[in-house]
């Protein structure tokens, strides 16, 4: 028993936010799965520059796509998808034993068409065919280009990591987006059981852009709210999991639960505890993505105190109260976020492709 088995008993899984060839090669991820209890792997595109623009790992098959004359977009998704069947099969043990639930790696579309609800769907099929693995996931963003596409990829039987969520808002429109797509997939007489999805609430980068705003305000009840906006905010989306699906007697039969997940979940604040996204966000029906320096926080601190989510509704919406007296547009942070969080998906696509390029050259 260790602090993030402890926490899979509360409910949450621990997914690690992480992916290279480096870790693949090395058996690090093999390792790490069997020595601090990680049942999944979520990437994104700052996950795969950061991993295929350091080392030499990728030497040995860019050469190979260079003989192709492969684009660098096509040798790029050719070396993540690559990554992803891999992970996928280290974790295929997992994925059985927990009826598909765990063992999931999960593939991003392209950030660049998240305006393009056509293309998104286009490249969800291609990534959900191209992987062939059950235990994949498609992440795509729930922006509101992207939230048709959300619907139609599940109803097509794609297993969906919804990505970059930040307000409860747009939550509630990702939910309708699921049922609707089960709905439709079961209509379709598709086997719903094998659909499975993730709802990804980021959280420190909520208190980021709060934090700032507060710091601004400057008086003493702001400064003393600095810290609580992220957690509260995931709270706030755990209690409308709970009120819109947890009973919902209109899912499908043999559908899953679509679960929140908490990404973004390393402190960005040196001054917040390093679990502080973690042990107040434990709780039934959740999964949790961290980088490794947070799940390594996790079990040697653990700082684990019970389930935080499933009374926790009366509090956040408390501090939501007091955040907004004291002068946060969360219309305007949850704007900013979205686009923000787009924008720096992009920057690092194109890094990597450029990067990519000039080696393929």
């Amino acid at each position: 028993m260790n602090h993030i088995s402890e926490l899979a008993q509360l409910g949450t899984s621990t997914w690690l936010d992480d992916l290279s060839r480096e870790r693949l090669v090395s058996g690090n991820l093999k390792e790490i799965i069997s020595a601090k209890s990680i049942v999944g792997v979520t990437t994104n595109p700052a996950i795969f520059a950061a991993a295929m623009t350091n080392g030499t790992a990728y030497d040995a098959e860019l050469s190979t796509l260079k003989e192709t004359k492969a684009t660098a977009d096509e040798a790029v998704y050719a070396l993540a998808i690559e990554d992803v069947k891999n992970a996928c099969d280290l974790f295929a043990d997992i994925y059985s034993s927990t009826n598909g639930a765990d063992g999931r790696v999960s593939i991003e579309v392209d950030p660049r068409i998240s305006d393009d609800a056509t293309a998104t769907l286009e490249q969800a099929r291609e990534l959900w065919s191209k992987v062939d693995r059950p235990n994949v996931m498609i992440k795509i963003p729930a922006t509101t280009g992207s939230l048709p596409a959300i619907e139609d990829a599940l109803a097509e039987g794609i297993s969906v990591n919804v990505t970059l969520i930040f307000s409860v808002d747009r939550y509630r429109d990702v939910i309708e987006a699921f049922r609707t797509g089960l709905k439709r997939a079961a209509e379709a007489g598709k086997d719903v059981s094998t659909i499975h999805s993730v709802a990804s609430f980021f959280v420190s980068r909520l208190d980021t852009e709060v934090d700032k705003r507060l710091e601004a305000i400057g008086s003493e009840i702001a400064l003393a709210l600095r810290g609580k906006a992220g957690v509260a905010n995931a709270q706030r989306a755990y209690a409308l999991f709970q009120d819109a699906l947890l009973n919902d007697a209109d899912l499908p039969e043999g559908a899953h639960l679509q679960r929140p997940l908490w990404a973004s979940t390393g402190v960005k604040n040196p001054e917040y505890p390093a679990t502080l996204y973690v042990s107040e966000l434990a709780g039934p029906h959740t999964v949790n993505t961290m980088p490794e320096k947070t799940i390594d926080a996790v079990l040697s601190e653990g700082n684990l105190h019970g389930d935080a989510l499933s009374d926790s509704r009366e509090a956040a919406e408390g501090v939501f109260a007091q955040l907004e007296e004291v002068g946060i547009d969360f219309d305007d942070v949850f704007a900013v976020l979205e686009r923000e969080g787009v924008d720096k998906f992009v920057a690092a696509w194109e890094e990597l492709l450029a990067s990519i390029e000039e080696r393929l050259a």
